[in-house]
């Protein structure tokens, strides 16, 4: 027997076991093209090793509007560019996922189009734009994160006139005004709670969303993994799949939604069910969905939905590693979302989570 076949043998057998997470993967051709023809802008994330997602989002405190804006600051001038960067490079992840704003009424980074207006619910400081300048300078990608338009953050809906004519028109001039700003530092997009609509809507909020870099890849989230309806993305226009999970179950994704409030149990094997409905599993067998670049967004350590609690959203090497494996032994892309502790507010990564994720890079090296 050659070393050849050995070194196949080898990396089966690390496969089989779980402790390879990658190699199954290396003879797979990834496709720079879409199905149609049409160049592949994700093509480098099914390359690549795999991202990481946090959710950097500030609740200042205060009894005034003005005391809130002193808390925002003093909370972003605390956050530490240098050690959340050291700690993403340590992951070997290739890309990060950064959220400018959800929910809050406050966004991590000025956007020039609610100056006059928000002035006082944007820092001082633009910490996403530092993580930007180093990730670059780590030859690593940032993809920016924003819910639509329909369902933006609370300060964006009222600055920008939610419901009046023109606000979506407006909401898109809001996206391009952070897409020039930090121009080629950027790579992709990230929409969340996004719906069907003609195409020449999507071509416009894509439009605005690729001002500063041509060649972003852009994906439209509409929860199609983890709500129980079809798999196939909400936009066919776009770049990547969002593809959000909420939990992954012995290697597959849940596909049946667990709703908040609802009957939810634990069955015997410690699974969590909705009483009197069917769990449904899904995994990729090929780079493309409807023609779109695979990839999958999973919390780890944290849940999506109130729904699932977070130990359930806890998984062990084995597990993850065989998870990430298979999506990439077809060419397809996965970003893992871990919590971002706001307590320390120093923009670290929770040391297990951290620790896992460095694992997970190791074994993606190997």
């Amino acid at each position: 027997m050659d070393f050849t076949e050995l070194s196949r043998l080898a990396l089966m057998l690390a496969c089989a076991l779980g402790v390879c997470a990658i190699g199954c993967a290396e003879g797979v051709v990834i496709s720079d093209t879409r199905p149609e023809g049409s160049p592949n802008r994700a093509a480098w994330m099914a390359k690549g090793t795999y991202g990481v997602m946090v959710h950097y989002l500030l609740q200042p405190k205060g009894d005034t509007p003005e005391a809130r804006t002193a808390d925002l600051n003093r909370m972003v001038d605390k956050f530490d560019v240098d050690a959340f960067v050291a700690q993403f490079q340590a992951t070997r992840a290739d890309w990060l996922i950064l959220t400018l704003g959800q929910g809050t009424g406050f966004l991590s980074s000025p956007n020039l189009l609610l100056a006059k207006d928000a002035a006082g619910n944007m820092p001082n400081r633009d910490v996403p734009l530092e993580i930007a300048q180093r990730l670059g300078a780590l030859g690593k990608k940032l993809i920016l994160y924003l819910p639509s338009g329909a369902q933006a953050d609370p300060l964006v809906k009222r600055v920008l006139r939610f419901g009046e004519d023109g606000y979506f028109e407006r909401y898109n001039e809001f996206v391009r005004a952070y897409a020039v700003k930090f121009g080629k530092r950027y790579h992709g997009w990230w929409f969340d709670g996004c719906g069907p609509q003609p195409d020449e809507s999507w071509r416009a909020w894509m439009d605005a969303a690729r001002a500063g870099n041509p060649e972003a890849a852009i994906a439209f989230s509409g929860a199609e993994f983890c709500g129980g309806g079809p798999l196939d993305p909400v936009c066919k226009l776009e770049d990547y799949h969002a593809g959000e999970i909420h939990l992954v179950e012995d290697g597959k994704i849940r596909r049946d939604f667990l709703p908040p409030g609802g009957d939810i149990v634990v069955n015997s094997d410690r699974k969590l069910r909705k009483r009197g409905q069917e769990a449904q599993f899904y995994l990729p067998d090929t780079q493309f969905i409807d023609g779109v670049q695979w990839h999958c967004l999973l919390p780890s350590d944290l849940t999506f939905n109130p729904a699932i609690p977070n130990q359930f959203c806890h998984y062990t090497d084995k597990e993850l590693f065989q998870f990430v494996r298979a999506v990439k032994a077809v060419g397809g892309a996965i970003t893992i979302n871990v919590p971002l502790d706001h307590d320390a507010e120093a923009g670290r990564i929770p040391t297990d989570s951290h620790a896992q994720l460095v694992r997970l890079g190791e074994a993606l090296g190997r």
